[in-house]
């Protein structure tokens, strides 16, 4: 494989700082080793939290206070949403100090969640900050580690991030605070040596809006620099392939950047789109999954992909775990006792995940649902969201199965899928022969017949069976029936996240609901199929 003359070499100064990549990588890998090491350190983070906290108004509200053991915060603190801390972020944003966090913030990270969650300004503090950039490097660290060389800083990496323009809140005044995507806010504090020698797009790129326009100046910049890495939610790399395809006419991305060796995925589950960016990027290229959310950076890969995520347990936040049998948001205040600290998690249970953060988020209940592979290290998988179920008839369906059950669908039967959501759809009052069932709305590459639309809803009835025993339940007792699925046509998920202004970025589709909400949405932007 040629590389193309206009692909730079590494700078003596790129060299240096793979260099000095390499010593810290070799520091995390005799860390990684340590099985106890995770432990230790989370419960110095919890006492520094606390310490840190207890000079807040939020702290002195629920007795935290230095010396308090971990039994008593548990006791006092209850487990708290977003709808809970919003009354003191909004106080934070009109710039009253100590509130949360000792000091005054200045930044506030805005997020959706997913594009059918209510926006969050979360609060971005310096502390919060040296979070990110610490969990950051050490998950490329991870990656160097894994594959034995720290080759992936001797070029630049590319990042499809949101827009990183920060818009001023007018409340803080005559303080100066601002709002934004996350990415935007790291960026204005990358540290200078990060911008100059690995940070791509670009500041001018990365602030731009539009993001099919974004795409194409991405392109334009970046066609003939040397990329070792790249970055980003799984559909839009895909988009960004084929803009790349179309200006240089190579494909995949490994021939308009031979030196491109690691994609950084995260924010969804990799599985329905892996075999598209396997033969997006070329069969050389490593995968490289990480987790991270706007509240904190919480899980990246170290190992085999079977193996999990490791928790990130040693950058300053401090993680807790509810059973989500027992989840029930509405009694939040009666759960205290039932959350379980890293020391007392189990394998193959799912588990509501709570953060308490540099940032004064305290017992904060993210959203999402964990399972840990193992514990010893701690290694955990992403199963779904906590309000974003399907069990509109009692089947408890969550992400990660449907998203398994279409990865393996596409693999046994060759569909190649763009994009998906799954509802329910219900039986008719008039109509007592029909059963509910769940629907299928799927975008593929190439769209199926009928006959091969019968037989991939089968397929993914069986391999949903075969996931989740609830489900087969109802199936079996015939509660519902087969499920069906709505081939639609491309460009329908796209409309539909620029009809909520969510289309780029780190957006993330809703993969499923118990309500017919998003999918009779997606029916009008079909064109009324289904």
């Amino acid at each position: 494989m040629k590389e193309p003359a206009t692909a730079k070499a590494s700078s003596w100064l790129q060299r240096g700082v793979a260099l000095g990549v390499g010593v810290r990588t070799a520091r995390i890998g005799r860390r990684l080793e340590e099985p106890q090491r995770a432990l230790r350190q989370q419960g110095r983070i919890w006492q520094d939290l606390v310490v840190r906290q207890a000079a807040t108004d939020f702290g002195r509200l629920v007795g935290l206070e230095r010396g308090l053991r971990y039994v008593e915060f548990r006791r006092r603190v209850a487990p708290r949403t977003y709808e809970d801390f919003a009354p003191w972020i909004e106080r934070m944003t009109r710039g009253e100090a100590d509130v949360l966090w000792p000091g005054r913030c200045a930044y506030f990270a805005v997020s959706s969640g997913t594009t059918a969650g209510r926006t969050k300004h979360l609060p971005i503090t310096p502390a919060m900050l040296a979070h990110f950039r610490q969990a950051g490097l050490d998950s490329l660290c991870y990656y160097s580690h894994r594959v034995g060389r720290s080759t992936v800083f001797l070029g630049r990496h590319l990042f499809l991030g949101g827009a990183t323009t920060l818009a001023p809140i007018p409340d803080a005044r005559p303080l100066a605070a601002w709002s934004g995507d996350l990415s935007g806010i790291t960026a204005a504090h990358l540290p200078r040596w990060v911008e100059r020698q690995l940070y791509e797009p670009g500041r001018e790129i990365a602030q731009m809006e539009d993001w099919t326009e974004k795409l194409r100046a991405m392109a334009a910049r970046t066609a003939t620099r040397n990329i070792t890495l790249l970055a980003g939610i799984p559909s839009w790399l895909l988009i960004l392939a084929g803009e790349l395809q179309m200006r240089t006419g190579r494909f995949p991305l490994n021939e308009v950047w031979p030196r491109l060796e690691c994609l950084v995925h995260g924010g969804v589950p990799v599985g329905p789109f892996a075999a598209q960016l396997r033969a997006a990027v070329g069969p050389s290229v490593n995968f490289h999954e990480v987790y991270p959310a706007s509240e904190g950076f919480i899980a990246a890969q170290d190992d085999e992909p079977a193996a999990g995520l490791r928790l990130m347990s040693e950058a300053g936040i401090f993680y807790e775990f509810l059973p989500f049998s027992q989840f029930d948001e509405s009694r939040r205040d009666q759960l205290a006792d039932a959350v379980v600290p890293l020391a007392e998690v189990e394998t193959g249970i799912d588990y509501a995940l709570l953060l308490t953060t540099p940032a004064g988020l305290t017992r904060y209940v993210i959203g999402d649902v964990v399972r840990f592979v193992s514990t010893t290290p701690p290694r955990l998988l992403y199963v779904g969201r906590t309000r974003l179920q399907l069990s509109a008839f009692g089947e408890h369906v969550i992400e990660k199965e449907l998203t398994d059950a279409l990865a393996a669908a596409c693999t046994s039967l060759g569909g190649t899928v763009a994009n998906f959501h799954v509802a329910p759809r219900f039986v008719p009052s008039e109509d007592s022969a029909q059963r509910a069932r769940h629907e299928w709305w799927i975008e593929f590459a190439t769209a199926p017949g009928p006959a091969e639309l019968a037989q991939f809803a089968d397929r993914l009835d069986v391999e949903l069976q075969g996931r989740n025993a609830d489900y087969q339940g109802k199936r079996i007792g015939r509660g519902l029936d087969t499920p069906v699925v709505q081939s639609v046509p491309a460009g329908t998920f796209e409309r539909w996240l620029r009809s909520r202004g969510k289309w780029g970025g780190q957006n993330k589709m809703p993969r499923c609901r118990s309500d017919r909400e998003v999918a009779d949405e997606l029916a009008r932007f079909a064109g009324g199929s289904g």
